[in-house]
Formats: C-alpha cells, structure tokens, sequence
C-alpha cells in the first residue's frame, strides 16, 4: 500500500513538472521560474496573513537555468576534453614515483 501511494506521489510530481515544462528546454524551463515567482509571492502573503504570521521579506535574486545550465555542459565538456591529457600525466607522475 505504501508503493502505491509513494508512486503516485512521484508520478504525480513529475507530471506537474512536465505540465509546467520544467523537463523541456531551458527557455521553457525560465518561464516557468518567472511564472513561479510571479504567482508565489500573493499566495505566500495571502497565507501569512490568514494563518497571522509575519515572515521576513524575500531575497531577489536573478537566476537564469539556461545559463546555468549552459556553464555546466561547458564545465564538463572542457573536463572531459583535457582528461586524456591529465591521465597521461597523472600516470607519468605514478611511474616516477614508483620508480
């Protein structure tokens, strides 16, 4: 039973994520970070206010995922790229110390 509704759960979770196109391109995925952060906000007030909270003001902050996601691609490939190089190295370095 415990399955079932873990599954549904996770099946339930990443077909919001679709829907809202969190699993498609990196433009797709930037609109639906500035829709959240447009909505967020008045929901999040509207609840303070009802439950008599107060929280602290939120931080602004200018986050791009196709940027991000575009550093990484960069970073690995340029890892990836100099790893034979390293490795010939790593092992010279191994048989001088060996020796």
């Amino acid at each position: 039973f415990r399955f079932v509704i873990k599954g549904g759960l996770a099946g339930g979770a990443v077909y919001v994520a679709y829907d809202q196109g969190l699993l498609g391109s990196g433009t797709q995925a930037a609109e639906a970070l500035s829709k959240a952060q447009a909505a967020l906000p008045p929901v999040i007030q509207e609840w303070t206010d009802y439950l008599g909270w107060e929280l602290p003001p939120t931080p602004k902050f200018d986050f791009s995922p196709s940027d991000s996601w575009n550093k990484g691609v960069q970073t690995v490939m340029s890892a990836l790229s100099v790893a034979p190089t390293r490795a010939c190295e790593y092992t010279v370095e191994g048989w001088k110390y060996v020796k």
